[in-house]
């Protein structure tokens, strides 16, 4: 899959309790509408979720309704993932980032063919889907990237597992704006769950001995709790219960001293954050990525509530150091929003920018998997487009390995079970991956490869480009045309580009929502490299039928409209000393044999089976222009488009026409050869390997192709 990096379009699944309202927002939603906010790609980032109020904290939310949320019986997660994963595919998301639902990833990784960035909030090891080693091996190996909100929390996910692959993880804090400094009065503020893990009770023991200590002092709470068992009653105490964030935020910028007391592990604390960003003095234990948050917060071992009293009571007896600290709070925010976005974005971009700097350095690694036919010993190295395309991206720079599919599994075959060849070339495809790490994997006319191959080979190099070719007729109402489509259809839809020779409209009706490039079949300068108009050859024209490439002999009983033609065709020129091979029980020809041949005859006829298609041509056409011939061909095609006739080519209406044109240009040498050496110029400068190669490349990585 190629991307240009400002197209990307981004889906972000947040847990279906998380609230996306300005009423209920909780950090990961504010983590997640903060950097949405300030994205580059906020346009075409769009942010799934379960929300019962429509006072969404951004634009582009789809909210998912979700029927099992109060059943016992039916899974709600199912169910999300379910209509979540619908949506997605319906609108072609290019990365899908997950957050803090390694379930969710799982799931959606079986379902959606896109780059996935899971997102970690939370301890990572008390999260379905991740507690184990194996499952967080395998969360390595499938997404592009990790991001994890502390350092803290990425140290939980590699516990036990022997490397950190560094390249694939990422920290991204909670992050705030700088505030303004506002007049502040004698309060002491706690915000979070009013309950043991957060350390209310240890702030309730404190704050009550320092409120009746100090009358001039008062202190709030801003939270709730399901489950209450810790009130603090005091008349210089209030309860605000849980408020939103600007009202929030509000009362941080007008209080003196925040609290976070927590006894569990914060995996970050954003609470400390913003509360040193207001310019609090911020007292906090150092649990968890707490100590992450500021480098001016006031921090506690092994925090109880004697120690809290004697922090809170210093920062009050003291207001010099209050202040100061306050300040260097307020003044030195270490996670900003819009610098914490940038790293975001650049993590997007980057998933698709290897493309892109391999591309500019011109040095691609290439994995070109055809037939090379060592089992009919090599001859089909004159017609073999994986040949010339070899040649062609090796001509441009890059390094290419060829594999021969159907020779490996030839030449390692059980004779037990064929099904155990088929599994040994998938281990040798995926081997060969691993070590060679290719940027394209481009494979024509197998059907030897497995889904699930490609998927192993994805997950090893996540920027792998895969591309498929062929060159055979797709046309309607011919046999050969149904079992070639039948060939190609397992993989259309699996890999990135498919290219044909013929033009893509042939196929509107066969398949839904895929592309197909046309490709014109090369010439290769060290293959097709004669020049049969400078030669005095004895025969007229030159025909050659294969009867199939591989069976490689006469086929009995062998039907094809070719033969009918060539049957009439000569009747109507019988003084024309014409060569035609796989025809009137004349052997096909290969290899050396068959340039002889072609060399020998001063024009040759470019005859396709089935239809005359536009821009279908078999692969004789680049042997036939290529070497110097006078082409033959029927106008049907319409490759008029890149060949003048009577110049370059020679365009025939029907079987009279072109047995009057043979007649005539078989007498007219002079004509003939100044049209056949026009032809093989513009040929070699349309669509000459070097050409047609680079072309295969410009599209499998995204840039715009220059091909006529």
């Amino acid at each position: 899959m190629i991307v240009k990096k400002n197209d990307i379009k981004i889906a972000t699944i947040l847990p279906y309790k998380e609230s996306y309202t300005l009423e209920n927002a909780s950090a990961v939603s504010l983590w997640v509408s903060q950097f949405f906010n300030k994205s580059k790609f906020k346009n075409k980032n769009f942010i799934y979720g379960n929300s019962n109020s429509k006072n969404y904290l951004s634009k582009n939310y789809i909210n998912i309704p979700l029927k099992n949320l109060k059943s016992k019986f039916r899974s709600t997660s199912y169910e999300y993932v379910e209509k979540i994963s619908k949506n997605i595919i319906k609108e072609k998301f290019d990365i899908v980032e997950i957050h803090n639902r390694p379930l969710i990833l799982f799931q959606l990784l079986k379902r959606i063919n896109a780059k996935f960035i899971m997102y970690y909030h939370n301890d990572p090891l008390t999260m379905s889907g991740s507690k184990s080693i194996s499952e967080r091996v395998e969360i390595l190996k499938k997404v592009e990237k990790l991001v994890f909100i502390s350092k803290w929390v990425k140290k939980r996910f590699f516990k036990g597992l022997d490397s950190t692959q560094e390249d694939k993880t990422e920290i991204i804090y909670h992050s705030t704006n700088k505030r303004k400094k506002k007049i502040k009065t004698n309060q002491i503020v706690f915000v979070g769950k009013l309950n043991h893990s957060k350390g209310y009770d240890i702030y309730k023991d404190a704050i009550i001995r320092i409120l009746n200590e100090y009358p001039d002092w008062r202190a709030l709470s801003l939270g709730d709790e399901s489950r209450r068992s810790i009130y603090i009653k005091h008349k210089k105490h209030k309860e605000y219960g849980f408020l939103n964030h600007q009202k929030t935020l509000d009362i941080l910028d007008k209080s003196e001293i925040a609290i976070v007391p927590s006894r569990w592990e914060e995996p970050f604390g954003r609470v400390s954050l913003e509360a040193t960003a207001s310019g609090c003095a911020t007292v906090t234990s150092n649990r968890g990525g707490l100590l992450e948050t500021s480098n001016y917060i006031v921090p506690i071992d092994n925090i109880n509530s004697e120690k809290l009293y004697m922090n809170i009571k210093d920062l009050i007896n003291n207001k010099i150091k209050r202040k100061k600290i306050q300040n260097l709070s307020r003044n030195n925010v270490i996670h900003l929003i819009d610098k914490n976005t940038k790293k975001i974005d650049l993590i997007r971009s980057n998933i698709f920018s290897k493309f892109q700097l391999n591309f500019i350095k011109n040095r691609l690694r290439i994995i070109n998997l055809f037939n090379q036919g060592q089992k009919n010993n090599y001859r089909l190295f004159n017609i073999s487009l994986g040949k010339k395309f070899t040649n062609g991206f090796i001509r441009n720079n890059h390094d290419v390995l060829e594999i021969s599919d159907r020779d490996y599994i030839k030449n390692n075959r059980s004779l037990l079970n064929f099904r155990t060849n088929l599994d040994s070339f998938q281990k040798h495809l995926i081997e060969v991956v691993k070590n060679y790490n290719p940027d394209l994997f481009l494979f024509g006319h197998t059907n030897n490869i497995n889904l699930e191959t490609f998927d192993y080979m994805r997950s090893i190099n996540k920027s792998l480009i895969i591309s498929q070719w062929n060159e055979d007729p797709l046309m309607p109402g011919l046999e050969f045309s149904t079992k070639n489509i039948k060939n190609i259809k397992p993989y259309v839809s699996v890999v990135d580009h498919n290219f044909i020779t013929t033009h893509p409209s042939i196929l509107k009706n066969k398949f839904k929502n895929q592309k197909f490039n046309f490709f014109f079949v090369p010439v290769d300068k060290n293959i097709e490299c004669f020049d049969v108009y400078k030669l005095n050859p004895k025969k007229d024209i030159f025909y050659a039928m294969s009867h199939g490439v591989n069976r490689g002999i006469l086929k009995k009983g062998f039907e094809d409209n070719r033969i009918n033609f060539l049957d009439k065709l000569i009747k109507k020129i019988p003084d024309i000393n014409y060569d035609f091979h796989g025809f009137k029980n004349r052997q096909p020809i290969w290899g050396n044999s068959f340039n002889r041949a072609l060399i020998n005859s001063k024009m040759g006829l470019n005859l396709s089976r089935g239809t005359p298609t536009k821009y279908y041509s078999s692969n004789r056409i680049a042997s036939l222009l290529g070497n110097g011939l006078l082409t033959f061909i029927d106008k049907k095609t319409q490759l008029d488009v890149f060949f003048d006739d009577e110049r370059e080519v020679i365009f025939y209406n029907n079987i009279d026409d072109l047995a009057s044109k043979i007649n005539f240009y078989s007498k007219n040498d002079k004509l003939r050869k100044k049209i056949a050496k026009n032809g093989k110029a513009k040929y070699f400068k349309l669509f000459n390997g070097n050409k047609i190669s680079k072309y295969i490349i410009d599209i499998s990585f995204g840039k715009k192709p220059n091909l006529f």
